[in-house]
């Protein structure tokens, strides 16, 4: 809810980012789910190296996520999940943006001090693994407090056996 008069958005507002996800297993107060991948997965060209359009069985599990609670889900079932943009944009930094900044320090730190291109690798690689380290640390702490969790929204629409699409049917 908005204060009146103000033009910020309520942090109740936010825009999620949706997706659909399908349930792979039913435990009491968790249901675990598998993200089904997208239409364009498997057409970019790296496709056979980010492993999200992979059919490895391995592969999908390390893709799996829990939702706790009781949510009344079943096998099989497709659902709606969503993350908030301003989340899924914090963990990008954190994921690429903070080992990027340590890589770029530690090869100016090693540039300077060093005065050679030798050092400036070695502070670079330092600081790559320390901006590694930190990005691990600071991810850790975004998924304690399930910032990077995607909520259960709603089961995803099933149309009947055999119905045909419909305009009206959105």
């Amino acid at each position: 809810m908005q204060a009146p008069g103000s033009t910020l958005p309520s942090p109740d507002d936010r825009e999620l980012v949706e997706g659909f996800a399908r349930v792979v297993a039913v435990e009491p107060g968790r249901v675990w789910l598998e993200p089904e991948q997208t239409s364009s997965c498997g057409g970019c060209h790296s496709a056979g190296l980010c492993g999200v359009g992979s059919r490895n069985p391995k592969r999908l599990e390390l893709r799996r996520f829990a939702l706790g609670g009781d949510l009344g889900l079943q096998m099989g079932e497709r659902v709606v999940v969503g993350i908030p943009e301003t989340s899924l944009s914090r963990g990008a930094l954190v994921a690429f943006g903070v080992p990027l900044v340590f890589l770029a320090a530690g090869g100016i730190a090693g540039q300077e001090f060093g005065r050679s291109d030798g050092l400036a690798f070695v502070g670079a690689v330092v600081g790559l693994a320390v901006g590694l380290l930190v990005s691990r640390v600071l991810a850790s702490v975004m998924t304690a407090r399930g910032q990077l969790t995607p909520r259960f929204l709603r089961r995803a629409y099933q149309p009947a056996q055999g119905a045909s699409c419909s305009p009206d049917q959105g």
